[in-house]
């Protein structure tokens, strides 16, 4: 039986690569193969793997493969296709048919994961009030709101970015977002209460109190970014006044709001925003070519604490798995 190594996070702050068996064949409504790149999504990966009350844990976030068995039941992938899936980080990937998303023409495989982050505002963009030409601010600029901010803008919105870290607006204004603050500018008065939409991408409480006194009376403030820790002392009493005098919505923007396929009453679905996303990133609609850095698999316990304590700058992390001898698909046989 041939083995393939996964990241396994063994105790906390610990990853490791790990073998574990190939199974002979996949079950009749699956495909398997060969991974090629994953991404890594830093607050998911970090706080509820790498940091988790718990152990072992397998991370992961998005892979693309090149698909080397398929099931009897799949008549529309061929050995040789890329696919796309929520696979965790290992060499070898075997996923349900279903649930993956066949790479458009002319989108790079170590590309094509950041359309998994994509899908995360681009929820919030089938589900807004909001309308193109309307003012949409984004806070916090890291992977989902960085790609958050130029989806809006893309779309025809008037879109600007708060963002405290330097580096990171750098990156928004190379990107063509020209209105970037490092803080939210509650006391300016070209500001106080003329944002249609917030999209709250950083979890961090005091962007989101400061986004409501912004917001225009009756409109809309997605928290998007998973509220992991507390980080002030911010008076939920202020909160709750300011949605209800200026008549808010204040709601989550967990992507899995979504169904994963439409359906009589839903027309909008995650298979359908993944499939616009790998679009957008296949005609070059998206600038991200210069803010994705590779790493190897064996790299990845020195990539984790470097991204849990700031040291890595580039928005996206991307494993290639053709970087590693030890991550070969035939570690044994």
């Amino acid at each position: 039986m041939s083995q393939a190594v996964a990241v396994t996070v063994t105790a906390r702050e610990t990853a490791e690569l790990l073998p574990f068996d190939i199974p002979a064949e996949v079950a009749a409504d699956e495909i398997g193969g060969r991974a090629l790149y994953s991404l890594i999504s830093p607050g998911t990966e970090l706080n509820q793997m790498y940091l988790a009350p718990a152990f072992p844990t397998y991370p992961g976030y998005a892979t693309v493969f090149v698909v080397e068995q398929v099931g009897a039941d799949v008549d529309d992938v061929r050995p040789g296709d890329l696919g796309l899936g929520h696979g965790t980080h290992r060499s070898w990937q075997q996923v349900k048919a279903a649930n993956t998303l066949a790479l458009p023409p002319g989108l790079s495989p170590d590309i094509a994961p950041i359309v998994r982050l994509m899908a995360v505002t681009m929820t919030t963009l089938v589900t807004t009030r909001a309308r193109p030409g309307d003012r949409v601010m984004v806070t916090g600029a890291g992977p989902v709101g960085h790609l958050g901010a130029q989806i809006f803008h893309l779309d025809g919105y008037d879109v600007s970015v708060v963002e405290p870290d330097s580096y990171r607006r750098e990156c928004l204004q190379h990107a063509g977002l020209e209105q970037v603050f490092p803080a939210v500018p509650v006391n300016d008065p070209a500001w106080h209460k003329t944002v249609d939409l917030v999209v709250e991408c950083s979890g961090h409480e005091r962007a989101a109190l400061d986004a409501c006194r912004i917001v225009r009376p009756t409109g809309e403030l997605v928290l998007v970014g998973a509220p992991w820790q507390r980080h002030t002392d911010v008076n939920v009493q202020e909160l709750l006044r300011l949605v209800f005098f200026n008549y808010l919505t204040l709601r989550s923007g967990w992507e899995w709001e979504l169904p994963h396929r439409p359906d009589h009453f839903a027309a909008h679905s995650l298979d359908r925003t993944y499939a616009t996303a790998a679009q957008w990133l296949a005609a070059g609609r998206l600038y991200v070519d210069s803010f994705i850095e590779i790493v190897a698999p064996h790299d990845l316990q020195a990539v984790y604490q470097d991204l849990l304590h700031g040291r890595r700058k580039q928005l996206f992390t991307m494993i290639d798995w053709n970087q590693d001898p030890s991550a070969s698909i035939l570690l044994t046989s």
